[in-house]
């Protein structure tokens, strides 16, 4: 079944008198569970697509249906509402707010719902011992790695239990070790706890880590292949503790 179901999706703006056409006439199906990666040159389109799905922009023509919901048809504050239950976003330079602990941090998109603070902690600590951080719950930024202030900004993404992840470079400030450490806890959470990932990535390792790799060029699907053979034999060794 499709968590993701994209037919016909079109996004255009103005800039001056020229009008940009970053997406055409896209069709898409990504399954429940699914961990892709898109691949692609700069202005292919790649990063559009990934915001388009996210709920962050709006197209402007075409049937964009995540989880059964039809999103394009959304208002903006519907959107955002939509995005605080369903979407969880990963970013590439993290976006941790410096002044707050990793406990913190992760517990931001927590405060806007009506949990209490006994349930809003458990929820936390079940995110950090996913991302094997409960020892550092009460450092802030500046006080970690790079690896692990992106596995505090997943564990931010994923504390509020979202269908759906996406991820924009999320290795690309990363050494190859902390990289893959990261893609394998990606690799986790999509067989693990049925979590859909989308990734934006310009590194083909870090692709390989994903089930099926799609390539955009110039708003079009040019290629795409069926389940990545590399992502079948990878290992993923994180723990499975169930949020």
């Amino acid at each position: 079944m499709s968590l993701i179901s994209i037919h016909s999706l079109t996004k255009s703006y103005t800039k001056g008198k020229s009008t940009i056409t970053p997406l055409e006439n896209l069709s898409l199906n990504v399954p429940r569970g699914e961990f892709l990666a898109l691949m692609g040159p700069s202005g292919s389109g790649k990063t559009t697509l990934l915001n388009l799905i996210a709920g962050i922009d709006s197209p402007t023509m075409g049937e964009l249906e995540v989880d059964g919901r039809d999103i394009a048809r959304l208002s903006r504050s519907e959107l955002t509402r939509w995005r605080a239950s369903h979407v969880g976003y990963i970013f590439q330079l993290y976006h941790l707010v410096p002044i707050l602990s990793a406990f913190e941090n992760i517990e931001l998109p927590l405060l806007l719902g009506k949990l209490t603070k006994a349930q809003r902690r458990e929820k936390v600590y079940a995110a950090l011992e996913l991302v094997d951080l409960v020892d550092r719950a009460h450092h802030r930024p500046s006080e970690l790695s790079g690896g692990q202030e992106q596995r505090v900004a997943i564990a931010r993404a994923i504390v509020h239990d979202p269908s759906l992840l996406v991820a924009d470079e999320p290795t690309g400030d990363l050494d190859r070790e902390s990289a893959d450490a990261i893609l394998n806890l990606l690799q986790t959470l999509a067989r693990e706890h049925d979590k859909t990932i989308v990734m934006v990535t310009h590194d083909p390792k870090a692709a390989d880590a994903a089930d099926r790799i799609l390539h955009l060029e110039k708003g079009q699907l040019i290629e795409q292949g069926g389940l990545n053979p590399a992502a079948e034999n990878t290992p993923s060794p994180a723990p499975d503790h169930r949020l």
